[in-house]
């Protein structure tokens, strides 16, 4: 399922409302957490990394704006859905300048509301396309899959992340700290100094057996470019 990567946080203190949540996005493939208030909230999000928070603004002890609001100075930046009954003008000013993204007034429509989360998803960059293209390179991130100038080539996992992460960020230069993180990840401890120049000739082979299309272009010192 197209979401089952993506963890979303509902902080909501009105049991019945926090079911419906988790049930609607359980059923669209999220992975969702409950909290019925900003307790422990601070301590999971130390411990996981969610794609978004689904806030209430009426929550015991911590409101929920002072709650993102400290959130965001504490340096997290995910994106944050305000879902409250809070709806006059200055109730949604606040709600944005305490660093919401969206505000969704109660009673509201669950279609409504899973439409914004996909739609806010894709703006954080963290729902993709189902089909990626840059250049004569497409790739399909349901099968993941690669195709060049309409010819299937076979990468495997490994490679096909490494090349996604170059087209998430075209020409710009990616060190080997971020690529690391990024594309190996947890079995970075398999790392070592020259696994990226290995797996970025396998890639460059696959992807342009013949050299001539020069897809990426080393940047010394740093580590390499989609250009």
């Amino acid at each position: 399922m197209e979401n089952r990567n993506i963890e979303i946080v509902v902080i909501e203190d009105e049991e019945d409302i926090l079911e419906l949540l988790e049930y609607h996005l359980g059923k669209e493939g999220y992975t969702v957490t409950g909290f019925l208030s900003t307790e422990n909230v601070e301590k999971f999000l130390e411990e996981e990394n969610p794609a978004l928070l689904i806030v209430d603004r009426n929550l015991p002890g911590l409101e929920g704006s002072e709650f993102v609001a400290q959130m965001r100075e504490t340096g997290y930046d995910m994106p944050v859905i305000f879902l409250t009954a809070k709806d006059k003008e200055k109730d949604l000013e606040e709600g944005f300048h305490s660093g919401g993204d969206d505000y969704i007034t109660k009673p509201f429509n669950t279609k409504e509301l899973l439409l914004r989360v996909s739609a806010l998803l894709k703006r954080s960059g963290v729902r993709t396309a189902e089909k990626v293209k840059y250049r004569d390179l497409v790739l399909d991130m349901n099968k993941r899959e690669l195709s060049v100038n309409e010819q299937n080539v076979e990468l495997t996992n490994l490679e096909f992340r490494l090349l996604h992460t170059f087209v998430k960020n075209p020409n710009q230069p990616l060190d080997r700290d971020f690529l690391r993180d990024e594309v190996w990840g947890d079995d970075s401890s398999k790392f070592h100094d020259k696994t990226i120049n290995v797996a970025m000739n396998r890639l460059k082979k696959k992807i342009d057996p013949s050299g001539t299309k020069e897809y990426f272009a080393p940047v010394w010192g740093i580590g390499y470019k989609l250009i």
